[in-house]
């Protein structure tokens, strides 16, 4: 059936290819059963002319036990075929789900402001999932019940030719309207991922806001809201599944139209004496067997519809391309950093007001400056430029004396660190959260970096110590939390270090603690 083959032939060789080895070993299961399923009813017709011949019982119990070892070496193909398939699969969507969560990670700040969490969990994982089917054995079989139904027609064909050419018109009536059913379920499937996807982000929002919504008594609402967004999604889906019975319904009328077709011409070629009964038993079975391999295609075509509106989401993501580009052509220098802004201006989108506009200063190494403005004026915009999540559209930052432009960004971001009053607690443990799961920092340096904090009493009261797992009983407190972001920045031992109103959860007695920390750093 015609396919936009293209977009799905590009991903498949580029996550197929490393398994060359697979790939063949399922493509020869998938022949090996082809050519079983083939065989069978040819031994079968041979049985029941020799039986009308009068053979021997010897004879005949050779030809059954022919029969049997055929339908049993098809039936172990076809299940090695699956197992090969499946491994397969999953091993190359996880390879594809890899490669897309690296794309998208790097991707800029505004791309991700732009989306909620959920939405795009939707997409890394929701789409590559559909796709695994694909991967592990769609193409494949296709493929596969292709080859099945054109060794069906060959089959008939040499039977007897009006034979071959009736049913050969029959399959090419009913493939053509299996593609016409396609081409209009595609674009529904896609509309329910992209539906779904939009229900994903907006119940992740707010089981993340669900003490925002108690408080202010908006469980109302947000329920609305739900039922508007389901409501939608189910629409959608009702769509895309009434093309899908549609497809079915059509096969199955077309698959019992053949069979009766195959019927009436098996028993006029044998009253005709055009064949023994061995070959109109063959021509029968032929024809019955071109039922399942028709299904199949029909339930493969709705994969491919679910599996196409996959293609092309997750081939948008990788179209996608941050703003942030590296062109790394210096290193910054060793020790304390100095930073500089030349006639810096930024605004988050090309229509908006400048969230900064031409700012200019100089900061030298070990000096310590302080900003202060009121909500908006740019305070937090100014770190993220620094941190280089953005970049200004007019100006120049340098850092160690360097455009940031001219740094890469593994080496930026590992020298400048930041803390800010909204800290990011991993539900993991106490020394994974401090590291940040890098396994090289020891705990003697974690031991340190928390007397320096007042943090190693807090830890030797927890019931594992550094091994006891954040979240749950063994949460952290606002001030908590924020004095162990400090914590991670005294295990980097940065060059600039970036306060954002780090200190604003914390009582008074420990923010002058704090800051004879920051001083030592």
């Amino acid at each position: 059936m015609p396919l936009n083959l293209d977009r799905y032939w590009r991903l498949l060789a580029a996550y197929l290819a490393p398994r060359r080895g697979a790939l063949a070993l399922l493509a020869a299961l998938v022949l090996a059963g082809i050519g079983l399923q083939l065989l069978g009813p040819r031994i079968v017709g041979g049985f029941l002319d020799a039986a009308q011949r009068g053979a021997p019982q010897s004879a005949l119990a050779l030809v059954a036990l022919a029969y049997l070892a055929v339908a049993l070496a098809q039936r172990a193909a076809a299940l090695a075929a699956l197992y090969v398939g499946e491994n397969l699969g999953w091993r190359a969507t996880n390879d594809l789900r890899a490669d897309l969560a690296r794309h998208v990670l790097g991707l800029d700040l505004g791309f991700h402001k732009a989306r909620t969490p959920g939405e795009l969990i939707q997409r890394l994982d929701g789409d590559v999932t559909a796709l695994a089917g694909l991967f592990s054995r769609l193409s494949v079989r296709v493929a596969g019940d292709g080859l099945l139904v054109l060794g069906i027609l060959a089959a008939l064909w040499r039977e007897d030719w009006r034979v071959g050419l009736g049913l050969s018109l029959y399959v090419a009536v009913a493939l053509a309207a299996l593609a016409a059913l396609q081409r209009r379920g595609e674009g529904r499937w896609a509309a329910v991922q992209e539906r779904e996807a939009r229900a994903m982000g907006f119940l992740e929002e707010r089981l993340q806001g669900a003490e925002d919504i108690r408080a202010a008594g908006a469980e109302a609402h947000t329920l609305a809201r739900y039922d508007a967004l389901m409501a939608a999604l189910a629409a959608a889906y009702r769509a895309a599944r009434i093309t899908a019975n549609l497809a079915s319904g059509a096969t199955s009328l077309l698959t019992t139209a053949g069979y009766a077709a195959g019927l009436a011409i098996g028993a006029a070629l044998y009253l005709a004496g055009s064949a023994s009964i061995g070959a109109a038993f063959m021509v029968v079975t032929y024809v019955g067997m071109l039922a399942a391999p028709l299904e199949r295609l029909r339930a493969q075509a709705q994969e491919l519809q679910q599996a196409g509106a996959s293609v092309d989401r997750v081939g948008a993501l990788f179209a996608e391309r941050p703003l942030v580009r590296e062109r790394p052509r210096a290193a910054l220098p060793a020790g304390a950093l100095a930073v500089s802004l030349s006639a810096v201006s930024f605004a988050y989108e090309a229509a908006a007001a400048p969230a900064l506009h031409d700012i200019t200063l100089a900061l030298r190494p070990g000096e310590v400056l302080g900003l202060l403005g009121r909500t908006g004026s740019g305070k937090t915009t100014l770190t993220r430029l620094l941190l280089r999540l953005y970049d200004p559209q007019a100006g120049a930052i340098r850092v160690g004396g360097h455009d940031l432009r001219d740094l890469a960004l593994a080496d930026l971001r590992r020298r400048v660190a930041m803390v800010t009053q909204e800290v990011q607690i991993f539900q993991a443990t106490v020394r994974e959260n401090l590291t940040l799961f890098d396994e090289t920092v020891d705990d003697a340096r974690l031991e340190a970096a928390l007397r320096e904090l007042g943090l190693w009493a807090w830890v030797g009261r927890l019931p594992e110590g550094l091994d006891t797992r954040l979240g749950g009983a063994h949460g952290l407190s606002a001030g908590e939390a924020q004095l162990l972001a400090f914590a991670r920045v005294f295990l980097r031992d940065p060059g600039l270090v970036i306060l954002d109103e780090a200190s604003s959860r914390l009582d008074p007695a420990t923010e002058r603690l704090l800051e004879r920390a920051v001083d030592r750093l």
